[in-house]
């Protein structure tokens, strides 16, 4: 059950799905039931119906959705949990479920909960992924007035959701070890951590271009992107700039935000390509892979593919977390801009290395991050 259709892999949720589902299914029949407030293309459809044996997309309507936000406001419940919310869907999924009883329930992200929670006829499991939360309350600081305002709200709803719908599901699984932290359930030491996976017979190593000082890659309308790009063009150039050299950036992804291409705008040596059919194109431009992540939680998939693409990756111990690479063997940790800069500067004049993070990181992504390798965890879940 997903909030969103798990194709074109332009975000975090739909990545993992995708390369769940497709390792799911060499051991299950999978159905797949799928909201969405867009239209999902045929081809698309397609990528999926190689790994599941039904699929269904269940329509959110515009009427549907400015409906339930509304009624959001009278209770306690996430706007998140409006938003994907609809109660003729809900009788849908429960027809859908009464005729085909499925072995199990697997669940990704809260926002889809309340469309399964209250099915008891076999075990459920929850895909916390993130903790939304946390997520939201780091979106505080640098908000307005009034998304303040909605931010903390919206914060401690999730919050509370977070705890509430743990009770009405066996099994409970996220992203990272500091995820789970934030997620404020008794048991919650009893969720599994299932990290995702990078495909490495696609982001295999191959020899970089280097049209690119630096390269940044994701979905540039997801506001902990967007930060992170302007972090990097008004905060780190300025200081590396200097009259004898300017250096240039790549930004790489779906639906860039309108700041964003006015920065790109303003500036000769920022590209902007919006989405690309083969990610790796972008990535293999890159000298160096940077993502100074301030807010946002879970894992961020673009640094573990940069890694086995052999590409140094420059990031915040915020994002480091979730993949525990080792500080100056196979990624830099920067807390700050100048801890930002003393190591780009190491990177680009020393080619020992820039060669030994290269490997070092390679090594790690394709050691530790493999979907199959993730994806056994959860089926060991299904199983007991």
């Amino acid at each position: 059950m997903l909030s969103r259709f798990p194709y074109p892999l332009e975000k975090g949720d739909k990545l993992r799905a995708f390369y769940q589902i497709k390792e799911l299914s060499k051991y299950y029949s999978i159905t797949l039931i799928t909201t969405t407030d867009t239209s999902v293309k045929k081809e698309s459809i397609e990528q999926l119906r190689k790994y599941c044996n039904t699929i269904y997309i269940l329509k959110l309507s515009k009427i549907s959705i400015l409906f339930n936000l509304f009624i959001q406001i009278f209770t306690n419940k996430p706007f998140q949990i409006g938003y994907f919310y609809s109660s003729k869907n809900k009788f849908r999924i429960k027809k859908i479920l009464n005729e085909l009883k499925p072995d199990h329930i697997y669940c990704q992200l809260i926002r889809v909960t309340e469309l399964v929670k209250d099915y008891h006829n076999c075990p459920k499991t929850l895909d916390y992924m993130d903790a939304l939360s946390k997520g939201m309350e780091r979106r505080v600081e640098n908000a307005n007035f009034f998304k303040k305002w909605l931010f903390k709200k919206e914060a401690k709803r999730l919050s509370l959701y977070e705890r509430q719908i743990f009770d009405y599901f066996e099994n409970h699984t996220i992203i990272s070890k500091q995820d789970q932290e934030y997620i404020l359930h008794p048991k919650r030491n009893s969720i599994t951590c299932i990290q995702n996976g990078v495909d490495s017979s696609f982001f295999e190593f191959q020899k970089k271009t280097d049209e690119f000082d630096f390269v940044f890659i994701g979905n540039m309308s997801y506001q902990p992107n967007i930060e992170a790009v302007h972090y990097i063009v008004e905060e780190i150039l300025p200081l590396l700039n200097t009259d004898k050299k300017t250096y240039s950036l790549l930004i790489s992804g779906a639906t860039p935000h309108y700041s964003i291409i006015k920065l790109a705008r303003n500036n000769s040596n920022i590209k902007i390509t919006g989405w690309v059919d083969d990610i790796r194109h972008s990535y293999l431009k890159g000298k160096i892979f940077i993502a100074p992540m301030m807010i946002g939680t879970g894992m961020q998939n673009k640094l573990i593919e940069a890694m086995a693409m052999g590409l140094p990756c420059i990031t915040t111990p915020l994002a480091n977390n979730a993949i525990n690479a080792i500080h100056n063997e196979s990624i830099l940790v920067a807390k700050d801009k100048f801890e930002f800069i003393n190591g780009i500067i190491k990177l680009l004049t020393d080619e020992n290395f820039y060669l030994k993070i290269s490997e070092g990181g390679r090594k790690l992504a394709l050691s530790n991050f493999d979907w199959e390798k993730t994806t056994k965890k959860l089926i060991n879940l299904f199983d007991n």
